[in-house]
């Protein structure tokens, strides 16, 4: 009994090898540009995968919700990523912030407002299919708009967003992942100077489900500002519904809770058919 057990088991294993080997070939296979599978964050989302190739495109709608002690601020965004060539990455989001109040009293909650404009650009640098690898540097402009009041009045960007960045990923075995994500944030006003900067270190483990691109991981988002670290822990997992939709669920855990409390986000991915048929979101 004990020996078939073993055995059971021991085929199981090798079926799920299996599939991840298949799995993983469609996605590297050496008759395309070179590109190796990653697991990518929810929370913080790359312009199109590492090592894209020609023609991939997504659309994302996302839904975020803080609690800021006196008021809920919930935040929807719609944006597109594509790949216009090999390697290269482009984007852009559009960002809607409402604010719900808690109660009748405490602190009046901002305005609703479209945030800004977000276009954003990346290129992996490094593909090694040997090492399961790669690197890549982008960079992400944001223009801050003012709320409705001010818009009204004719004034409507509030300022500029600056965000270089550099991303390095590896594959450790068919299923255990690593991202690391990080650059300076850099907030020039349109009535002033720079604001401090900031500087985000986003660190990432994701397990892969052998044969699936469902996963369950852990983002920690690191920020660093006046020399002092906050950090925001974001468990998540996400389920492929088919062949081009997917749904991503995070939570969102401040270690230090003076400028926000527990928060939860989601993602909806959505992949159009392309002529690359290895273009699935990794």
């Amino acid at each position: 009994m004990a020996q078939q057990r073993v055995d059971t088991l021991t085929r199981r294993d090798s079926l799920a090898s299996v599939r991840d080997s298949v799995f993983l070939e469609r996605v590297e296979r050496v008759t395309e540009s070179p590109k190796v599978y990653h697991a990518e964050p929810i929370g913080i989302d790359l312009m199109r995968d590492l090592g894209a190739r020609k023609g991939e495109a997504e659309w994302n709608v996302g839904f975020a919700q803080k609690d800021k002690g006196t008021y809920d601020e919930i935040l929807t965004f719609v944006e597109y990523e594509w790949a216009p060539v090999n390697r290269v990455g482009l984007e852009i989001e559009v960002p809607v912030v409402f604010h719900a109040p808690l109660g009748s009293g405490g602190e009046r909650p901002p305005s609703d407002q479209i945030e800004g404009l977000k276009l954003a650009g990346m290129y992996t640098l490094q593909v090694d299919t040997v090492r399961h690898w790669s690197t890549a540097l982008g960079y992400l402009h944001e223009v801050l708009l003012n709320e409705t009041n001010a818009v009204l009045l004719r004034k409507p960007v509030d300022g500029q967003l600056f965000n270089p960045f550099l991303v390095t990923a590896r594959r450790w075995t068919d299923n255990w992942h690593t991202l690391l994500y990080t650059g300076p944030r850099l907030v020039r006003r349109s009535g002033g100077g720079w604001e401090k900067p900031v500087f985000e270190a986003n660190w990432n483990v994701h397990y892969m489900v052998p044969g699936t691109r469902n996963f369950v991981g852990l983002e920690v988002n690191q920020s660093v500002e006046n020399r002092r670290s906050n950090y925001v822990l974001r468990p998540q997992m996400r389920v492929s519904i088919n062949d081009h939709f997917l749904i991503g669920i995070a939570g969102g855990i401040p270690v230090n809770r003076e400028k926000e409390r527990v928060g939860t986000f989601i993602r909806l991915i959505y992949e159009p058919r392309s002529g690359n048929k290895t273009s699935r979101k990794h």
